[in-house]
């Protein structure tokens, strides 16, 4: 499973023959690859720096590539989550429905962000049933976030918006590990995106970033080694200090959403757990393409 060292959550380590991590790492939040080798920082017993492996490696997965994590970090990679309720049914015409969602799309991707996916949420609970995650990628400062509110401007202001009412929403950005900077979340890490997604947003207890670096370092490794049965869970854990009222958020995704409840469900088991004071909302659902969502939604009797 694939996880980010940022000093807030875990790190992943599964060693391989000769040693080395091969895995990044899990979630209760935050992760990253560990130090191994008699406690040198490389990961070797001499010192040398060990290859963070790319996702392919991880995950085995042949839709997953390989990308540069120098070039990641040296540009603005940002995100947005948002998550509607629809409040009315949608028109009874399956060809008006189309052409809302065609228009909905055109206007989004005339933005330039990329579209990670559209998730049906619903079921899941009450208050949900549409959640979009954005991506944004540029070399130059501040271009990304102002390209993800391009992107929600155009979905609000979109006709299909009419039916729907927004729940929750909240951008971030990818920071460089603090840990080991070639670890990347899963989003930008050339990872594809997987047919279930699990979102929430969390903070930190108020005395973890004051622990000594040795401390947090010792309690991201126990998690990260308690997720390393979940490479094939890709994560994307992402900074969102002073963007929202959070800290961090995690995106979990996997083929099979069993995977995702049982990873979360195994890094209850860890430390680090002890330093999370809010870790909610979940928003959780399936992936598809907008109009398959909109035509399973009600809809007015013709």
């Amino acid at each position: 499973m694939n996880h980010q060292h940022h000093g807030h959550g875990g790190c992943g380590c599964k060693k391989n023959g000769n040693g080395h991590g091969v895995n990044a790492a899990h979630t209760s939040h935050g992760a990253g690859q560990c130090s191994q080798g008699g406690g040198h920082p490389g990961g070797h017993p001499g010192g040398h720096p060990m290859k963070t492996p790319s996702a392919p490696e991880i995950s085995g997965d042949p839709r997953d590539v390989a990308v540069n994590p120098d070039e990641v970090n040296a540009r603005q990679n940002f995100s947005l989550h948002s998550v509607f309720q629809t409040i009315v049914p949608l028109p009874p015409s399956e060809e008006k429905i189309k052409v809302m969602v065609d228009q909905v799309n055109d206007a989004v991707n005339a933005t330039g962000v990329q579209i990670r996916g559209w998730y049906d949420v619903s079921a899941f609970r009450p208050d949900a049933d549409l959640m979009l995650w954005f991506t944004a990628i540029d070399t130059e400062k501040n271009v990304s976030a102002d390209r993800l509110q391009k992107a929600y401007r155009a979905v609000v202001n979109s006709e299909l918006a009419e039916y729907m009412v927004p729940v929750f929403s909240v951008m971030e950005a990818h920071m460089t590990a603090e840990f080991n900077a070639p670890h990347l979340p899963a989003c930008f890490g050339g990872w594809h995106p997987r047919a279930y997604c699990a979102f929430y947003p969390f903070n930190r207890t108020f005395d973890w970033y004051y622990l000594p670096k040795s401390r947090r370092g010792a309690m991201l490794k126990e998690h990260g080694i308690n997720g390393k049965d979940y490479n094939d869970v890709a994560v994307s854990t992402l900074a969102t200090f002073a963007l929202s009222d959070y800290e961090w958020t995690v995106s979990l995704e996997a083929d099979d959403i069993s995977r995702v409840m049982g990873v979360l469900r195994k890094q209850r088991d860890c430390e680090a757990r002890l330093f999370v004071r809010e870790d909610t909302p979940f928003y959780t659902g399936k992936r598809m393409e907008l109009l398959e969502w909109a035509l399973k939604q009600k809809r007015l009797a013709q």
